[in-house]
């Protein structure tokens, strides 16, 4: 047990590591630099998210608030858009970027977009399988019983799927949100701070994707390894 602990496979994971604390600080510092600069709009994100919901369809959806830092979400079940208290009330570039990239999210599901259909379709499966294939996988190994092995890496490669699935749901939602503020409510300038934001979000969303797929490597690695052992 103990030789899996510290197996070299290890050093997989640690692209995805750095890639994924670069990218916290790089959102953190992006956010925070537009998060101080004010469009000359006035709106707030709330009064932008809500200006592009009706434009769009979907006047059905609330647009309130909930507290946390970027906690902003759609929430297609209960018809509302969440935005965080750094981001409803603002009138920053930054949140205006945010904004607009949530009402993207609303704009996909009235629109049936199949990406996102397909992400809330992998969700139960997903959360079920990221919390029981690592100790399916374990307990396949500690007791060399192989159909197990393979039960969680299926397990894991559900949970990737929609790590995966969900990058083009991001970037569709924050390419709406670029053209929507690009269409009059911002200026070329404020327009380059939202793709700065946007573009560091997506970031985050890259590097989550990049450990699964390095994880998921590393199980086959060794379940290969013991297989050869035996």
């Amino acid at each position: 047990m103990f030789g899996y602990v510290i197996d070299p496979t290890y050093w997989l994971l640690i692209p995805g590591l750095l890639l994924a604390l670069y990218a916290q600080v790089k959102m953190s510092s992006t956010f925070g630099k537009w998060s101080k600069v004010n469009a000359r709009s006035g709106m707030t994100g709330a009064e932008m998210a809500r200006v592009i919901l009706d434009a769009n369809g979907c006047r059905d959806v609330r647009v309130e608030r909930v507290p946390g830092r970027l906690t902003d979400h759609y929430d297609p079940e209960g018809g509302a858009l969440r935005l965080s208290d750094e981001v409803y009330g603002s009138r920053s570039i930054a949140a205006l970027g945010v904004a607009a990239h949530e009402a993207g999210h609303a704009i996909q599901d009235a629109q049936d977009y199949a990406p996102l259909r397909m992400r809330a379709s992998l969700v139960p499966v997903a959360n079920i399988g990221s919390q029981a294939a690592i100790p399916l996988f374990l307990l396949g190994l500690l007791a060399s019983w192989e159909p197990l092995v393979k039960i969680g890496i299926l397990c894991f490669a559900l949970a990737v799927l929609f790590y995966l699935v969900t990058l083009p749901v991001e970037f569709n939602a924050s390419s709406r949100a670029v053209a929507v503020l690009s269409s009059g409510y911002l200026e070329e300038q404020e327009v380059r701070g939202v793709k700065a934001v946007l573009s560091a979000a997506a970031l985050t969303y890259v590097a989550a994707a990049l450990q699964a797929v390095l994880q998921l490597l590393r199980l086959v690695l060794l379940a290969n390894s013991r297989r050869r052992r035996d």
